[in-house]
C-alpha cells in the first residue's frame, strides 16, 4: 500500500511539474541560428506559438528598434505567408562598409495567405530573417510584435524585460547579441590549421551529439535494469503473498 502511495505522490508532482513549466514560454520571442555577434550579420527566427483554443494565428507585425537600426533586413519566405518589408527614413544616416544608408527597415509583416495557412491550435511557426549590421554598443536589440488571431484578436507583445524583475505578461521579444567576432561579417576566421570556426562549431556539434547519444544509451540501459528489478521484486512479493494465503 505505501508503495503505491509513493509511485502515485511521484506521478501527480511529475505532472504538476509540466502543467507548471508549460506555459511559460509561451510567448513571441526570437532567437539566432548560431551566433549573433556585435558588428556582424546573423540568421534569427521569430517563433509564434498559438495560444488559443479556437482560433488561428494569420498576421505578425515586428517592429525593429529605432535607437540601433538595421540597415540590411532580408525574410526567407515563408509558405502560405505573404511578408511586407517596411522602410522608414533615418533621422542620422548610417555608415555601412563605407557607404552611407538613409533609411532602415522598421518593420517587417507577415500575412496568412488563407485561414489553412496561419498558425492552427497546438501548433508553431517560425519566420527568419537575416540581418545586419548588428549594433557593435548594444548588448540587445528588443523588437515589439503584435500577434492577430481570425477573431480578430490581437496580442501586443510590446513589454520590454528588465534586469532583475519578474518577467512581464507580455513580453517583446530580446535578441541578445554576443561579443563580436573576428571579422567583419561575425563569421569567424580560420587559425593556423585551416579549419575555421564553422568547421569548429559543426566538430563540437557533432561531438554533442554523440555524447548525448551515448548518454541516452546508459539512461535507457539503467532504466531497464531498474524496471528489471522492480519486476522481479514484483514477482517475489506476488509468490511469498500466495504462500502466505496457503499458510
Amino acid at each position: 500500500m505505501n508503495v503505491s502511495r509513493i509511485a502515485v505522490a511521484g506521478g501527480v508532482a511529475a505532472a504538476t511539474v509540466l502543467l507548471l513549466a508549460g506555459p511559460a514560454s509561451a510567448h513571441v520571442s526570437v532567437q539566432p541560428q548560431g551566433a549573433a555577434a556585435k558588428g556582424g550579420y546573423a540568421t534569427i527566427n521569430f517563433k509564434v506559438p498559438n495560444e488559443r483554443d479556437s482560433a488561428a494565428t494569420t498576421k505578425l507585425e515586428v517592429a525593429f528598434p529605432t535607437d540601433h537600426p538595421l540597415a540590411s533586413v532580408m525574410p526567407q519566405p515563408v509558405p502560405g505567408w505573404k511578408i511586407e518589408v517596411t522602410k522608414s527614413k533615418l533621422a542620422k544616416p548610417l555608415d555601412v562598409h563605407g557607404k552611407q544608408i538613409n533609411e532602415a527597415v522598421s518593420k517587417v509583416t507577415w500575412t496568412a495567405e488563407d485561414a489553412k495557412s496561419g498558425i492552427g491550435v497546438g501548433e508553431f511557426q517560425q519566420f527568419p530573417l537575416s540581418v545586419g549590421q548588428l549594433p557593435e554598443d548594444a548588448d540587445q536589440l528588443v523588437f515589439k510584435a503584435l500577434q492577430t488571431y481570425d477573431n480578430k484578436e490581437v496580442v501586443r507583445w510590446i513589454e520590454e524585460p528588465k534586469e532583475g524583475a519578474a518577467e512581464p505578461e507580455t513580453p517583446a521579444p530580446v535578441l541578445k547579441l554576443t561579443a563580436a567576432a573576428s571579422d567583419a561579417h561575425g563569421t569567424g576566421g580560420a587559425d593556423k590549421s585551416g579549419d575555421t570556426s564553422a568547421d569548429k562549431a559543426q566538430e563540437t556539434t557533432a561531438s554533442a551529439a554523440s555524447s548525448s547519444s551515448s548518454s541516452s544509451d546508459d539512461t535507457a540501459r539503467v532504466l531497464g535494469i531498474v524496471g528489471i528489478v522492480i519486476g522481479a521484486a514484483g514477482v517475489a512479493f506476488g509468490v511469498l503473498a500466495g504462500r502466505r494465503r496457503a499458510a
